[in-house]
Order: C-alpha cells, then structure tokens, then sequence
C-alpha cells in the first residue's frame, strides 16, 4: 500500500511541486501526477520494508515494488561496460511490451559492501483505482483457465514470436518459467529477464506448454495445441517460423467467429507557433470512417521535414501514394488473409512513397538540409488483426483497459543507442543530437530504407493512437491516456471529441509544433466456436527464417510492436539481409589469401562484387525538443550507413580486397578476438584502425580494430567472399565514442526555424 504521508514531486521540470501521493493532478501547474512504479530485482530478497523511502526517492511499496517519488529525475544508471547482462534488456529494447526495461539502479549497502539493486520500469504491474493497493497481474498458467479459445492461441504466438529474439540473448529460458511469465490483458509481459544456464530448445518449449497449459486449454483449441505440441517434442516442427506459421493458422480459424467494428477518425492543427502545417493524415482531417458500413479502414498520419522547403509536400505526397495503393488491401476477405503477403505489401507502399518523394528531391537538386521528407505512421485493421507500419519518430500508442503502451520505436539516435547496448534509455535521451531521425521517407533510395511493421490480434476492445511528436513530446499521451482516451472503452466519450482535445492538450501544454492525431477504435464481439480447430505443421515456413540470424534484431515485428496484445516483432527484412559478419571472426581467423601487396592492389582495381551494402537512411536533426523516455518496434536497429550514392557522389565499391583503415564491421553473434580475451557480444561495431602483412607469414594480414559507438560505414559483405579473403589476426584496441570523422548529429546541430524543426544532414563519402 502506498504511504499517504509520502511525497509526490510533480514531473514538470518548470514546476517540481511536491504533493501528497494520492493527488492525481499538481496542485500547482495541474500536470497530470506521474507514478512510475518500478519493479526491484534482487533474486527475490525484500528490498526494504513497506513504507522505507530508499535513495531519498524510492517509495518501498512491497517486497520488489517501488514508486519513484522523482519522476522528473535522471536516475542513477549503472555502468553498462561492466554489467554484460545489463545489455540483453537493452538490445531487446524491440520487444519492450513483452519485456522489461532497465531504469536504472538503486545503490544499497550491506554491511561493508555496496550492492546495486536493478530498478526495471513498466513492470507487469496492477493498480487499484484508489491507487492504494498495487499487485502484479496473473501468471500466464493461473490465468489461462479462464481465457477464450482466441486469447490462449493469441498468447502463444506471442511467446513464440519471442523465443528467438530472447534465445539470441541467451534468456530464453524466461519463458519457461511460470513466475516471471504473465499476462496483463491480451499482452504476454515478462516480470524478468534470468539468463540462460543452458540452451534450451523448442521441444523444451513444447513440454512446458504440456504440463502447464494443455490440461485447461479451451475445448476448440485442446487437440490444436495438442498437436502443436506433439510436434515441437518430436522435432517435427524445427523453427519459430514454422511454429508461427502454424498458430497463425489457429487464429485465422477462431477469428471467423469474432465481429469486429472499426471506427476512425482524424485531426490536425497548425498549431500555436508555426506559420505552416506540415503535418498530414489519412483519412482528411475530422473524417469519420466506420467498419462497417464502409468496406474499407485506414488510418495514416505524417509529419513533414523540410519547412516551408517542402515538408508538406513530402507528408502530402506520402499520403496519396499510399493511401492508393493500400487501398485493396483493405477489401482482402478475412478467410484470404496472408500475414507475410500484406506485410510485404505495406512496406512496398511505404518504399514507393519513399522513392517518389527521393525523386522529387533528386529532380529539384535538393541538397543536404534542402531535401524534404515526412516521417510515417499507419495503422491498418483487417478482420482479427491490426497492423502498425511506421518509419521516423511518429507513434501508434495501444490503450486497452490495463494500460496505455507505446508500440513503435523512435527511428532516433537514442533509441538506436540502446539498441545497441551502449546506454540505458533515459541516459540517452539526455545526450546531445539524442532526437535526431536516422531514418525518415524521402532521404535515400527505398534500399536504405527499413520500415518496422508489426501485428497485433484483436481479442479485446482496444484503441490505436497514432500521433505526430506535436502531442507525444513531453510524454503527454502517457499523462493524459487515463483521464482522455480511457473513456471511449467505457462508452462515455467518442473518437470525435477525443481528438478535439488531444489537440487542445498538444498546443496548451506543448505548443511547440504542429499536431496531428488519428484515432482508431476497434470493438469485437467473440463467440466461442462449437467445432474444433485442427493444426497443419508446414513443412517450411514462407517467410524468411529469423532462427539464421542469432543477435540480430528484426527488422519487422509481428504480432505487438513489442508489448501489447500484439505479437512479437519476427524477423522480416526488407530488401537484402545483412550477412553474419560473426561468421569470419569467431576466435582467430587464419587463413591464406595470396601475396597480399599485389593480391590487395589487383583487387582494388577489380574488387568482387557485393552483395549487400543495405544503409540506413541520411540521419535527419531535429531542433532539441524533449524526447520521451517512455517505452517505445521492432525497427531494424543497425545503425546509420551511408548509401552507395549519397548527396556527396557515388560511393566506392566494397569488398573483402579493399579493406583499409577507416571501414566499419559489425559482429552478428558473440565474438572472440585475439586481444582482449573476452568476448564482445552482438551487434558490436570495430573500425579498421590498421592492416599489414604478418611478418612471420606473408601470406596472412593482420587487422587491428577499434571498438566505437556511432558507426559512419559499414562494411557488409556475402558467405562467397569468405572462401577467397580471409584474415590472420584481429585484435581490438580502446573504445571510441565515433566511427569515423562524418558528421554526426552530436557534432552538427540543425539550425530551427518557425517553419521546420528538422533538416537532414548527409554523411560524407568513405
């Protein structure tokens, strides 16, 4: 219970107010109070008594629960170098609905030595309406008896959309214990994240589900998940792919018994200080769109980059193109659905757009910060499924009855940082250059283009928010979800003047920026089926394996954007998939490549071809504005990589011949270097600081990398170029903050302006 007499200090950095705890709003500024609670991993050890406040902050709530009296504060961040499992709740950062997120830590002293306390947020954690009483919600198994058919299939493909990603971080094994596995609503939500003591493997997943889930399962799902299960333990089903393939089957079966009513609508404002909308959205602005009658539902919101360069053109343009062409995906009947097909759909729209609007700017001679572009967010209902697509730092917000959830990832620095392992989120977003795009439509050619799409299944009433930064900056979406969106659930309020006032909200308590929003509210009606469904193991999965490629995050999401009644982000990549660099440097690579002087030099005048060189997008700046710490999709989280043609000219061909100092690889699973002798984990990036014969053996050339943070060029190459270049030795030297001498957002700031917040900076030829 909370402590009455306790303090609450208002989040609002301008105000700071203290106030009881059981005040909802400031008594000062009336800024909606902010509980964060904050769940303490300590092995299962009390972390202090209820009532204690510890580090003149943390309200002790129960044996691992805490409130963080001091929202609006930094907290301490632990040093992420030498914590190695720190860096698995960083890098799964993708799937944050489903898993937690590291907040910082919670210095304790114990006798004469100083242990750190994890402090992970947005725990499964449930809240009275009183908030007096504070409890974490059901275990998935205690839970499960009670679910409908839809519900426990939707669960499992859930998990199954997470054994991989979770398997490549080596936690996998969280998700065979039912402690740390619950449920909160629809979304499958991990309470930690316990490190793996040995492989585990889908027949281990298969039995768990066995002896925990089987006996209660829903009469039309008992033999489908029987099924299921027989063949994950016989190994007929070897994949998570092949195992999502068959659950999608279930729930396409079960969603023929559910009705759903879909009803959108949109608005947009100029805003309080600027001279120009560069915002757009789809449908017009305060249109009603209603599932049935109308055949067709789609919701699409922009936010343009350019200024009065061309920003709204670039949103404008985005919209028609897609809008267009997404058409007939609306009117697909709900027995023809195809997941991959209308993934694979939506992002060829959103790479059309891309290239129209890279064309114009091409045709025009736009330059650098002259070339305009939008950011994109879209939100597509078809039968039992909501599908998000998303590129930028526009975001889709999930509000259900337990909670609201951000489920895109900011395309941003930040985000990218985290991603990566190198920092904790609130950390990051407080750097310079923190909010700056690394990826938006309109900059680059759809090949350095990597949209995240995600799924979710639709077996409870729920709302989509889609918005432009004009109202989600300054966390107002989770300051006023409760009290303005919750109420289109109850039947007390509706989309229409919802919006109204979200947009009232955006210029009053933001101001700085155009706003735009869209609202999709999804009601079904669910029937349980009086036949039973029955499961056809495909022999291999259509989709592109995510179980090839350990430690590499998806590029696309299925199910949730990461956390909500979604489905776990899956490995989808568009375009061309980044060969696994940990293949050429697990322990020592030694091999013979030919007199390298002349090889080299014969080489370089006719290097091999590549096969891939896929970079993001030309980083984009925004002006700083406050980047939310709040949760936020499965984003393919390389970092930026300059295109082949950039605004500088045509790039140089890459291959294995021509490494030199300067070029950047990057690991795809735990490797081992020559020096030092501990291993780095995935997604590390080295720069190549220096190459030269082995003296002792001509024919091998050693390499010496330089670990860095913010890599400018990535070298990438395919399996064929191993079987001819290959290195004798790679050893690492110190940690770098950079790459390479580009420019960066940290080292070149955008100028602002009343008529655009963003410009786009282009990263210099290798």
């Amino acid at each position: 219970m909370e402590n009455d007499t306790a303090t609450l200090y208002c989040q609002n950095e301008l105000c700071q107010t203290p106030n009881p705890i059981n005040h909802r709003f400031c008594q000062r500024c009336s800024t909606p109070l902010l509980k964060r609670y904050l769940w303490a991993e300590k092995e299962g050890v009390s972390v202090a008594s209820p009532g204690e406040i510890l580090a003149d902050r943390y309200l002790v709530l129960s044996k691992s629960v805490v409130l963080d009296t001091k929202p609006g504060l930094l907290p301490q961040i632990p040093e992420i170098e030498d914590l190695q499992p720190l860096k698995a709740y960083l890098r799964l950062i993708p799937y944050r609905l489903h898993t937690p997120q590291l907040y910082g830590v919670l210095p304790l002293t114990d006798g004469n030595s100083q242990k750190d306390i994890l402090l992970l947020e947005k725990p499964p954690i449930f809240v009275d309406s009183t908030g007096q009483e504070v409890q974490l919600y059901s275990q998935l198994t205690n839970a499960w008896g009670n679910a409908t058919s839809i519900s426990q299939i939707n669960w499992l493909w859930q998990i199954a959309h997470l054994w991989q990603p979770l398997l490549s971080e080596s936690v996998a094994s969280s998700l065979l214990d039912p402690y740390l596995l619950r449920v909160e609503g629809s979304l499958v939500r991990l309470l930690e994240l316990h490190p793996d003591s040995s492989l585990p493997d889908l027949a281990q997943l298969g039995k768990f589900w066995q002896q925990q889930l089987l006996p209660k399962a829903r009469p039309a799902v008992t033999e489908f998940i029987n099924q299921i299960i027989h063949s994950l333990i016989q190994e007929e089903i070897r994949s998570t792919e092949q195992l999502i393939a068959v659950l999608d089957q279930g729930l396409a079966g079960l969603g023929r018994s559910q009705t759903p009513n879909i009803k959108i609508y949109t608005k947009t404002d100029t805003g309080r200080t600027r001279q120009r909308n560069e915002d757009a959205c789809y449908p017009p602005s305060d249109t009603l769109v209603s599932k049935p009658p109308q055949h067709t539902a789609l919701a699409i919101v922009c936010d343009g980059i350019g200024g009065h360069e061309g920003g709204n053109v670039a949103s404008n343009l985005a919209i028609d193109t897609i809008q267009q062409q997404i058409k007939p995906l609306t009117e697909i009947p709900a027995d023809h659905i195809d997941p991959w097909q209308v993934i694979d759909d939506l992002e060829k729209a959103v790479a059309n757009a891309n290239d129209k609007i890279s064309q114009r700017n091409d045709g025009e001679n736009r330059q650098g910060r002259q070339r305009m572009g939008t950011t994109l967010v879209m939100g597509l209902p078809i039968a039992h499924e909501m599908y998000i697509t998303h590129v930028g730092d526009s975001r889709a917000y999930w509000i259900n009855r337990q909670g609201c959830y951000q489920v895109t990832l900011d395309d941003d620095v930040a985000s990218r940082e985290v991603r990566l392992g190198y920092a904790v989120y609130r950390e990051a977003t407080q750097q310079g250059g923190a909010g700056s795009l690394i990826q938006a439509l309109g900059m680059s050619p759809s090949t350095s283009l990597h949209p995240t799409t995600q799924r979710f299944i639709l077996d409870e009433d729920a709302v989509f928010l889609l918005t432009s930064d004009g109202l989600s900056d300054f966390d107002r979406v989770e300051e006023y979800w409760e009290t303005e969106i919750l109420p289109i659930l109850n039947g007390e309020t509706d989309v229409a003047n919802v919006a109204a006032r979200l947009i009232d909200i955006a210029n009053t308590r933001n101001g700085h920026d155009n706003v735009t929003v869209a609202l999709v509210h999804c009601q079904v009606k669910y029937v349980e089926p009086s036949s039973s469904i029955t499961a056809v193991i495909p022999e291999q999965f259509p989709g592109k394996s995510a179980d090839t490629a350990p430690g590499r995050v998806p590029d696309t999401i299925l199910g949730s954007g990461n956390q909500k009644t979604q489905v776990i982000p899956e490995n989808k990549p568009t375009g061309f998939r980044l060969p696994s660099l940990g293949l050429i440097i697990p322990f020592l690579l030694i091999v013979a490549a030919g007199a390298v002087g002349f090889w080299v030099q014969r080489e370089r005048r006719s290097p091999l071809p590549i096969a891939t060189n896929q970079p993001p997008v030309n980083p984009v700046v925004k002006t700083p504005s406050p980047t939310s710490p709040a949760a936020t999709t499965p984003v393919d989280p390389s970092p930026i990589v300059p295109a082949n043609t950039t605004e500088f000219g045509p790039q140089p061909e890459r291959s294995l011949a021509n490494l030199a100092p300067g070029w950047v690889i990057k690991t795809t699973k735990q490797t081992k270097l020559t020096k030092p002798t501990e291993p780095f984990p995935p997604n590390t990036f080295f720069k190549v600081t220096k190459t030269e014969a082995n003296p002792n053996k001509p024919e091998e050339l050693l390499v010496n990398l330089q670990q860095c943070s913010t890599p400018g060029k990535l070298f990438t190459f395919d399996q064929s170029q191993l079987e001819t270049h290959k290195f004798a030795v790679l050893q690492a030297g110190e940690t770098t903050s950079e790459c390479d001498d580009s420019p960066t957002p940290d080292s070149k700031q955008s100028t602002s302006s009343a008529q655009s917040d963003r410009s786009i900076i282009g990263w210099g030829t290798p």
